[in-house]
């Protein structure tokens, strides 16, 4: 199984906008999560081994957090004509057997995906109150085949720290996963 990893948005950065369908067919944009005192996108998929480690874990995280304020997102951005076990009605399929709290959106032209130079699935970006990047890093050391428990160390962290409004540790780990399934030709010029 090839693994790619996230690439490295500067912390500071703005989130970038974005206006998507989520699995019922209504549009969310960023401002939706406005009132938020944090916001975690996460670039995610339905068939991804790395995604599918983590599915009930980050349903439980998110769960948890949304009680504390965080609000969250996730993206699929994956090319469905490719890889059918992403489209949106397997999406909504996840959603239904996952029990996800948040938003499942589908960024078809995967200009969202570009916008936030997001390379792999999962990856997780998490912004502060002003919507300025904190965190872009692993969920936790855990891997498919590996003898670690999944946990969310990682992003608990940070979502501490974030939604504590205290100082959190810059160091962070790369996420890893599958590449994000791009359509022929559009890779973006980030990834080399």
């Amino acid at each position: 199984m090839a693994v790619t990893e996230s690439t490295k948005l500067p912390l500071g950065t703005a989130a970038p906008d974005f206006c998507l369908p989520d699995t019922d067919g209504s549009d969310r944009t960023l401002s939706d999560f406005g009132a938020a005192p944090a916001l975690l996108v996460v670039f995610m998929c339905n068939h991804c081994p790395y995604v599918i480690h983590l599915k009930e874990a980050l349903a439980r995280f998110a769960a948890e957090y949304k009680e504390r304020g965080l609000a969250v997102v996730a993206i699929n951005a994956n090319d469905p004509e490719h890889y059918p076990a992403d489209a949106p009605d397997k999406m909504a399929e996840d959603v239904a057997a996952y029990g996800y709290s948040f938003p499942y959106l589908f960024d078809e032209s995967q200009d969202v995906a570009k916008a936030y130079r997001a390379a792999c699935t999962p990856d997780f970006y998490l912004f502060d109150g002003d919507r300025k990047l904190v965190y872009h890093g692993q969920f936790d050391d855990s891997r498919p085949g590996a003898d670690l428990p999944v946990t969310g160390a990682d992003l608990r962290a940070a979502s501490d720290a974030v939604l504590a409004a205290s100082e959190h540790d810059a160091t962070q780990s790369a996420s890893v996963g599958c590449s994000i399934k791009w359509k022929p030709g559009n890779t973006p010029d980030y990834l080399g």
